[in-house]
């Protein structure tokens, strides 16, 4: 026989701290990936003009949600994201 039993948080404790316990949690969250590496769903689909319009902080939030360097002019990371999720017939 299977007894199934309802998980109960700690009294004193919200329910979001007690389901975590003995467990780590993602920090913060924001709007360019957050800390840590997570792999995106889905591949960038911009083209080349994209890349060549996209503002600063845009280039910058996309090379963070793949984890790739996020250094240099805004010049030289448009071409290292251009280089990294352009197919070479698409420059």
């Amino acid at each position: 026989m299977v007894t199934l039993q309802q998980h109960h948080p700690k009294a004193g404790k919200p329910a979001a701290a007690a389901a975590g316990d003995g467990e780590q949690q993602q920090g913060g969250s924001s709007s360019c990936g957050g800390a840590g590496f997570r792999m995106p769903l889905h591949y960038p689909r911009y083209k080349k003009a994209d890349y060549e319009a996209m503002p600063e902080w845009r280039v910058d939030c996309l090379l963070r949600e793949y984890g790739l360097p996020v250094a240099g002019d805004l010049r030289a990371k448009r071409e290292f994201a251009m280089g990294a999720f352009l197919w070479p017939d698409q420059y």
